[in-house]
């Protein structure tokens, strides 16, 4: 085959390979991109007064990448407005916090079509492309309509919506036909799937063709279930690296013989965040002999401070977590450290391996890669409990966790309790369920899936622009 071109929103090559700080899915994307000779491309994060419409070609870690900036008014519309106050609170369930504006919509097809303008000559004809998530969902559209018919396939990051939902969405009908240029479109799970075919069907008229293909608009697509995983080898690397091991001895040492509860998020509403926090406090409240020998440790980089709603639950975040420790904390001890930064791979790891319980419990996430690095942290011979929210994608591999609904906060309470008090017997059985799901969905065994099943994609041809019918894809 020719190259694997990935195109993505922001493009996040690491720059060292080595670094301890790179992420699994930039490090096994790096890694094809290097095998296949192929090229990242995406916006390089910067603004422009005017948009030139040439991109920026670098080297990182021998790696290609394209670099596009982007004019302000584009950030504006495509990025802070339909991505982020459109697409991803409704496709995380929140349409009280989803805003319909028109100009949003422009800003997004206009820089999709813009990518399309200036990846298009960069593309050689036994090319694959790979387009990533919710932003770049015309993508593969537009490239068509500039003659591009290259293999291309789509990944979302994301749930898929309920139908019900989608259709509050202004042109949702536009924005599911603009998937069917792409001949792969995958999921993580089989209910993000599942919703997808519902709406194509049910909506759109369409129809399920073959095992996992649906053919609606006058195309053919195929869709697949791919669970992404995390690098599993190298993020037990980082925890036993010499800041790996140095930041768990750290944690130990602070938490005073304490037993250690983390939760690693970024500041977002899909996160549960003031769930968790409310029922860690229901927890206090439950079990007096226990507060003090707890301690609550919630890392949460701050996220798109431009959109209101961020800046909303920042601020209630802080308050929930002062209040808490206000009422519960004595001289000596406090429930919650709430931290507002980011640190390395490698010391979360060690922090993760530090932690009793591991606390992952979104109110709605497309997989959730925390709840596979917590579980691939620990100590074999005493390893930790992982509680995670049903409603996250990880929960349809991982049953061996203890499932929380994380809208009740005494289900929460209840479960906190249940895992600092889990024999070691069982913590250990658990465990080796869940690092067996860990392994089993590696993410370099997500990347060799779905790539082999768009190359394994057969043009058919409908006498105009060509549709393809693929063969079976992995279904988890």
């Amino acid at each position: 085959m020719g190259r694997l071109i990935v195109v993505s929103n922001r493009v996040s090559a690491p720059t060292d390979p080595a670094a301890g700080s790179a992420g699994g899915l930039a490090m096994a994307l790096s890694a094809a991109l290097r095998k296949y000779d192929g090229l990242w491309f995406g916006w390089s994060g910067e603004t422009v007064d005017h948009f030139t419409g040439e991109a920026k070609i670098e080297d990182r870690a021998g790696v290609t990448v394209a670099l596009v900036d982007l004019e302000s008014q584009d950030v504006d519309e495509y990025y802070n407005g339909y991505a982020n106050k459109t697409l991803w609170p409704l496709f995380h369930h929140r349409v009280d916090l989803t805003t319909y504006e028109r100009s949003y919509g422009e800003g997004y097809e206009r820089v999709n079509r813009r990518f399309a303008e200036v990846l298009a000559p960069m593309i050689e004809p036994d090319d694959i492309i790979w387009v990533h998530d919710y932003h770049l969902i015309p993508m593969a559209r537009d490239l068509r309509r500039l003659g591009i018919t290259n293999r291309i396939g789509f990944f979302l990051h994301t749930p898929w919506p309920a139908r019900q939902l989608l259709v509050t969405l202004p042109h949702h009908r536009r924005l599911v036909e603009s998937l069917f240029a792409y001949d792969l479109v995958g999921f993580h799970t089989r209910e993000w799937l599942d919703l997808f075919t519902d709406y194509v069907v049910t909506e759109a008229r369409g129809d399920v063709t073959g095992e996992n293909g649906l053919e609606c608009f006058g195309r053919v697509v195929q869709t697949g279930v791919y669970p992404i995983g995390i690098d599993v080898e190298g993020f037990i690397a980082a925890g036993d690296s010499a800041l790996g091991r140095r930041t768990y001895d750290r944690m130990m040492s602070s938490t005073a013989f304490r037993s250690l509860l983390v939760g690693v998020d970024r500041l977002d509403y899909s996160k549960g965040l003031e769930q968790r926090l409310v029922g860690y406090e229901q927890f206090l409240a439950d079990n007096p002999d226990m507060r003090s020998q707890v301690l609550l440790l919630q890392v949460t980089p701050i996220s798109r401070d431009e959109v209101d709603s961020y800046q909303d639950i920042r601020g209630r975040l802080d308050s929930l977590a002062g209040r808490i420790n206000g009422a519960y904390a004595e001289m000596d001890w406090q429930p919650i450290r709430y931290l507002n930064r980011t640190y390395r791979r490698d010391q979360l790891a060690g922090i993760y391996r530090a932690a009793r319980v591991g606390l992952v419990t979104p109110l709605r996430d497309g997989m959730n890669l925390v709840a596979k690095e917590y579980v691939a942290a620990q100590d074999p011979a005493n390893p930790g409990v992982l509680i995670l929210s049903r409603f996250a994608g990880a929960a349809e591999q991982m049953g061996e966790a203890l499932l929380v609904n994380p809208f009740s906060r005494e289900e929460l309470s209840e479960a906190i309790k249940q895992a600092l008090t889990m024999p070691l017997a069982e913590r250990i059985r658990k465990w080796k369920a869940l690092m067996q799901v860990v392994r089993d969905t590696d993410v370099s065994i997500w990347r060799d899936d779905f790539v082999g099943a768009l190359k394994a994609v057969k043009i058919v041809g409908d006498g105009g622009a060509p549709f393809h019918q693929g063969a079976n894809a992995h279904a988890a």
